[in-house]
């Protein structure tokens, strides 16, 4: 008997008339790790919360979950607490204490464990997660990966049966990621623990997990072994939108037109090219797209602090944004990203340096003059844009503000939101989210549009949809300027990208360049064909070479 079973599952949300959820058949055996993919909105989320009781979203279900045997619903709340642990989207919304060594040890205490339980407890974790050197930190002051990691420690102390993580790495920069991809696999491997992840950033998890399961609308259309699910979405002339989004070996491998065993990892995917290619060497590297004219924004020497005792957040930080360019940030989590995207905001006032927008200083401009039509930021957070009960209020409610009623049904479009205007915001998922905050921001039409990590939650497929409106606004005079950790977006749209470390630039250069010259802060298709094609850093070019030259 499967530790879990899912049967003929169908969930409504509240005031929709199309199900969330739709026949939903699925066993998890004990131990095995599941991963579920698929794109924005087709149900992963709200999937894997019906798998929790306490996180259960309202609506109108039917169909039946056992867990051990018994309807989930009668599970004793202890023992859900305990067992079934759910690892969030944005670790910030999961913490509750304000010091680490109290975050790990409040679920215990609500349990009424012992208290010399919880030290040992307590001890291990700690120990296993390497979370001994920021044991006594407060939980504000950690770094975005410091703090999912927290949060995968603060379940695990629980000594759960059952994680589900839901798009655990969105917000974690390719390096932190990896580490917490590893993590996970450990203790799958080691503890025996049944996983259950839902995850967009697939290369580093993909090969690790027992099966995968790809949904679509509220369905899944298939489950098998890595390899299985490879041959049956990747079929030549049937080959499915999410295959975008699969390894890059295997997208390499299909691009090629190559027949027999696939190859899904990067060692394999480098093995494979390098015995059927002769290396090439590195051809002149393209140069930064032109854009005329003065830089639409320009930040000279910033220095900023978030408090008078804290270090600096931002030390010398310096670059120039272009109309007609898309420019990404790239760089660690706590490395000054965000924050220079804030002070180029107005939302925080550099103490040192100077900020200019279209050439003026921006403490000269006023509120109405900045926010209306000169820059707009979407935030890391899309939920703070939402005011309204409904996707449709909320953009009405902003097209009334700015006078854009005539836009209001091309943006609409643009994003694909008609079928999300009857929801509330917050029953959205996390790439649906991103799209209606979005919409809001465009409907102001600002000529800089900044964007913190804009692409967590979307699906490979309409990342490319994403990618050619960003286009489409740069080429219509926009300097669309992006913090992002995704490295497959920027090597394959972006114009410029700028590295940050210790709160300041210490590079930037075209793409190519750019990413051919990194170990980590780089390209899965880079890694693969790096000794064959140094200079090729996406799976596009990858291919174009292979199609190019030819085999040995």
């Amino acid at each position: 008997m499967a530790l879990i079973e899912i049967r003929d599952l169908t969930f409504t949300y509240p005031e929709c008339v199309s199900p969330a959820l739709s026949g939903i058949d699925l066993d998890v055996e004990d131990g095995e790790f599941l991963l579920l993919c698929g794109a924005s909105g087709s149900g992963k989320s709200t999937l894997l919360r019906q798998l929790k009781p306490a996180l259960t979203p309202f609506g109108k279900k039917s169909g039946g979950i056992n867990y051990g045997g018994s309807p989930i619903g009668q599970l004793d709340e202890r023992r859900a607490a305990a067992e079934i642990g759910f690892v969030m989207q944005d670790p910030e919304s999961q913490t509750v204490t304000d010091k680490v060594w109290h975050e790990l040890a409040f679920g215990l205490e609500n349990l009424g464990t012992p208290p010399e339980a919880i030290r040992r407890r307590v001890a291990e974790m700690a120990s296993f997660f390497g979370i001994q050197g920021w044991f006594d930190r407060s939980v504000s002051e950690l770094s975005g990966g410091q703090l999912q990691m927290l949060s995968l420690a603060s379940v695990m102390v629980m000594q759960p049966r059952v994680l589900i993580l839901d798009e655990p790495t969105s917000q974690l920069d390719p390096i932190a990621a990896a580490d917490f991809l590893e993590t996970i696999k450990r203790v799958n491997r080691e503890l025996s623990l049944t996983v259950i992840l839902s995850e967009h950033r697939l290369e580093e998890v993909f090969t690790a997990a027992d099966r995968v399961g790809v949904m679509e609308d509220g369905r899944i259309i298939c489950c098998g072994t890595p390899a299985q699910t490879v041959r049956t979405l990747g079929k030549e002339g049937e080959r499915h939108q999410m295959f975008a989004g699969f390894p890059a070996a295997a997208r390499i491998w299909a691009g090629t037109g190559e027949k027999g065993e696939c190859p899904l990892t990067v060692r394999d995917g480098a093995r494979w090219l390098g015995a059927r290619y002769v290396p090439r060497p590195p051809e002149k590297p393209p140069e930064i797209k032109k854009a005329e004219g003065a830089p639409a924004l320009k930040l000279r020497e910033v220095w900023f602090r978030y408090e008078k005792e804290l270090p600096d957040a931002l030390t010398g930080a310096g670059f120039e944004a272009r109309a007609g360019q898309i420019s990404c940030l790239l760089g660690a989590n706590g490395a000054g990203k965000s924050t220079a995207l804030g002070a180029a905001a107005g939302i925080y006032r550099p103490y040192r340096g100077k900020v200019e927008l279209l050439g003026k200083n921006i403490r000269d401009y006023g509120r109405n003059e900045l926010y209306g039509g000169t820059v707009g930021m979407l935030p890391q957070n899309p939920q703070l844009f939402f005011v309204r009960d409904t996707v449709g209020e909320d953009l009405e409610e902003m097209a009334k503000a700015c006078g854009a009623w005539d836009r209001l049904e091309e943006v609409t479009g643009l994003l694909g939101l008609g079928e999300l205007i009857g929801r509330h915001p917050y029953d959205l998922s996390g790439g649906e989210q991103q799209k209606a905050a979005f919409a809001k921001l465009l409907l102001r039409s600002p000529k800089i549009i900044l964007l913190d990590e804009p692409t967590k939650g979307l699906d490979a497929y309409f990342k490319k949809t994403f990618a050619a409106l960003l286009r489409k606004l740069a080429d219509g005079g926009a300097a669309v300027v992006m913090a992002t950790h995704d490295v497959e977006f920027a090597a394959e749209y972006a114009d410029k990208c700028i590295m940050f470390f210790n709160g300041a630039v210490v590079s930037e250069d075209a793409p190519g360049p750019f990413f051919a010259g990194n170990s980590f802060y780089t390209t899965a298709a880079n890694r693969i064909a790096r000794r064959v094609f140094p200079d090729a850093v996406t799976c596009g070019e990858v291919i174009e070479k292979c199609l190019e030259y030819g085999e040995n």
